[in-house]
């Protein structure tokens, strides 16, 4: 029974073929070599194949600007992780010294303090969403770590997504010039026919 299902789980024709896909999931998109040969295998109409394809050029467009987004936020937050890092490291130096550091430290855009700081174990980080927890120096300094790394492979990951989507809506856009310019060969040819 199982190789019946098996069998039959198998796609049966091409549009049900498994799509090739990027690491994280992104559908790569055919590149159409022979417009007549494609056209009469899909039997739509060509405005509807066109149709299509610029809606697959939309979808393409949409993914772009999420990773866009999200290239952004991770450009953001990954000098901000390294600072902080920097920052628990001079502490984790100083640990076991007993004198105290002195600092300057930013209240706000334009306002800085003073400030002494004595030795301590222990650091308090911002994890966002208000919430900020107290870590000893060596934890801080893994948790940021673990989290600048994340980041740093986060944005080689959407970089190279992009890359891949403009691939993608490139020959897609070349895929619609194709089959345009080939319906507007077929019309004339068939104009031409028909007068004669």
């Amino acid at each position: 029974m199982s190789e019946t299902r098996q069998a039959t789980d198998k796609p049966n024709s091409s549009a049900e073929a498994v799509l090739e896909t990027n690491p994280r999931g992104i559908p790569k998109v055919q590149f159409v070599e022979n417009v007549e040969e494609f056209i009469s295998k899909s039997s739509a109409p060509v405005e509807v194949t066109l149709g299509k394809f610029q809606e697959t050029v939309a979808k393409y467009k949409f993914m772009e600007i999420n990773f866009l987004n999200r290239k952004k936020g991770l450009e953001l937050k990954i000098p901000e992780i390294s600072k902080t890092l920097t920052v628990v490291e001079y502490l984790v130096s100083k640990q076991d010294s007993d004198e105290p550091i002195e600092t300057t430290f930013e209240l706000n855009d334009t306002l800085w303090a003073n400030a002494t700081i004595k030795s301590t174990k222990t650091v308090n980080l911002w994890l966002g969403a208000n919430v900020m927890l107290e870590y000893t120096l060596q934890e801080a300094k893994e948790l940021l770590e673990n989290k600048l790394d994340t980041n740093q492979n986060a944005l080689k990951n959407v970089l190279e997504d992009l890359e891949f989507l403009r691939e993608q809506v490139t020959t897609m856009e070349v895929n619609i010039a194709r089959v345009y310019n080939w319906d507007v060969k077929r019309r004339r040819t068939l104009k031409t026919t028909s007068t004669v």
